[in-house]
């Protein structure tokens, strides 16, 4: 479809959850679409989150009960439309004594999160007593414990994966979807936008593209993409930083995910059990630098480190048990008074009117809610191109993997080479699309064998990320394509053999292997944790 001699009807400017369900859902409209990430897509916030799909109980504290409705209504649709990444997940919120939320009010709290999740796929809550908890979770803090509440959310594991789904279902509905092409300039002529500019991967080429519609979805972003418009515009985003740290399993270490008031300063944080690791945060503190840049700080990871020992006693965690730690920049709107668990988590679709017609921003947005929050800036884009197209069809189209995933597991079974543990670990990443890496080593012998000793990674996953799933380097391949970047040592004894076979696939010489190992250890490096000299 083309409007008014435009080479796109919409332009998205940003690769994360947010853009690449924009863009899914536009393209599945008719619309036709481009999308641009400056980096690699899903490598900014949507890969630095807690990796949860929730419904936001601590929402309910700040009366946003419409945000906890729809969260819990988009989770359900998530665990049916991608069910090899949204499992479901059980959580216990401990009370003490000393807790500032009373057992009446979690009590309260969970009859109104069930009753806002009416037609629900996940069990009712229940409240345990103090004895059903220590049975349960015998490495608990005792001291001063009365009991427990317990209920049910989900987990996306891999979160980008999530995104990555999403770019696929784009460009199978059409969309022009394109990493590392950053966005330099959008051009308003009388008041209207008219082009967008950008530089094409892997040179200082300019690229000129008309459209009568940009969507900037680039998160915490936002202000930094607007600042390319030839017009002055309003700073709008006020993004915090969260920081998680990920550990092995500890003595006394949970079966269930907790969520647990943090003894410092009331803030609610979890423990995750995740990808046969503990997931441990988060923190939430206004961030004014590029979000590129930021790190978890020796002072958050000293304060998670501190609560879940107090938590779990026998756990006695130091800075020397971190596999790694992550931060991210939430893109929240711009709130310079009072406390950051107070600023809303419900997305804004920002028209700027005044500014430019045809220009919109998101602020905020949650993962869990991405797939409403596209429905309507879609709803938004049709009604503003005047554009006959069809209904929303993302309410109940399947994720590109969510299909086939039993005969994806018959095909696996199948690769005597494979072990148990990696059918399960592909159907995890991949699900029903899991059957194309299968044929795959069927068509090329020399990609039937795993490159780890479990038995678990397929040769044949590195040359399907680089011809299937946009892959460009070895950093895109092992932490968003494979995610063997996120096991506890960062997939370092694989990583050697995964560039090997990726440096085949893109002819790169011997330098330019060297090269990309040598960037995949700049990125681990970040992630790891250095033990301060006074720990």
């Amino acid at each position: 479809m083309s409007h008014a001699g435009s080479d796109y009807d919409v332009v998205v400017v940003g690769g994360g959850i947010n853009g690449a369900g924009i863009a899914r859902d536009a393209a599945l409209r008719g619309l036709s679409v481009l999308l641009l990430e400056k980096n690699d897509f899903g490598s900014g916030t949507s890969s630095w989150s807690s990796r949860l799909i929730h419904g936001g109980l601590r929402y309910l504290e700040h009366a946003e009960i419409p945000l906890v409705f729809e969260s819990l209504h988009e989770r359900r649709r998530l665990r049916q439309l991608a069910p090899h990444l949204v499992k479901r997940l059980r959580l216990v919120i401990p009370i003490y004594e000393q807790s500032r939320r009373s057992k009446l009010l979690i009590r309260l709290g969970m009859i109104a999160y069930d009753l806002l999740s009416i037609g629900k796929n996940v069990p009712r809550h229940r409240m345990l007593s103090r004895g059903e908890l220590i049975e349960a979770e015998p490495g608990i803090n005792r001291e001063g414990l009365k009991g427990a509440a317990q209920y049910f959310d989900a987990q996306v594991t891999f979160a980008e994966r999530l995104v990555l789904e999403n770019i696929i279902g784009a460009a199978e509905a059409g969309a022009d979807v394109r990493n590392y092409c950053p966005a330099i300039g959008i051009n308003v002529s009388q008041g209207v936008v008219h082009s967008i500019h950008y530089l094409e991967y892997g040179s200082a080429q300019e690229t000129e593209v008309t459209t009568r519609l940009v969507i900037n979805a680039a998160g915490p972003w936002v202000d930094r993409v607007l600042a390319t418009v030839n017009r002055e515009i309003p700073r709008f985003m006020g993004g915090t930083k969260g920081s998680h740290i990920i550990v092995g399993r500890f003595e006394g270490a949970p079966g269930s995910a907790f969520y647990i008031e943090a003894a410092a300063d009331g803030r609610p944080f979890f423990i995750i059990p995740w990808n046969k690791q503990y997931l441990i945060g988060t923190t939430d503190i206004r961030y004014h630098g590029d979000p590129a840049d930021v790190a978890a700080s020796e002072e958050e990871i000293r304060y998670l480190l501190d609560e879940t020992n107090r938590v779990f006693p026998e756990a006695d965690l130091t800075f020397e048990d971190i596999h790694f730690a992550y931060a991210g920049v939430r893109p929240l709107p711009l709130r310079d008074k009072g406390p950051e668990s107070a600023i809303t988590r419900k997305h804004i679709i920002k028209r700027h009117r005044r500014v430019a017609k045809g220009l919109v921003s998101i602020i905020g947005g949650k993962l869990t809610t991405y797939r409403n929050l596209a429905e309507h800036v879609v709803d938004l884009a049709v009604r503003w191109l005047k554009s006959d197209t069809g209904a929303c069809e993302t309410r109940t189209m399947p994720l590109p993997g969510a299909t086939g995933i039993e005969a994806a597991r018959e095909h696996l079974c199948e690769l005597n080479y494979l072990s148990q543990n990696g059918v399960e670990r592909l159907l995890r990443i991949y699900g029903g699309r899991a059957s194309q890496i299968a044929a795959l080593t069927a068509e090329e012998p020399h990609l039937a064998h795993t490159v780890d000793d479990e038995g678990s990674v397929l040769a044949a996953e590195v040359v399907f990320a680089l011809r299937h799933e946009f892959a460009v380097n070895l950093t895109d391949i092992v932490h968003r394509r494979l995610m063997t970047g996120l096991s506890a040592d960062q997939g370092l004894g694989i990583s050697e053999e995964i560039a090997a076979i990726a440096a085949r696939e893109s002819n790169w010489s011997k330098s330019e292997k060297e090269q990309q190992l040598a960037e995949l250890g700049k990125y681990n490096a970040r992630l790891r944790v250095n033990p301060p000299a006074s720990a």
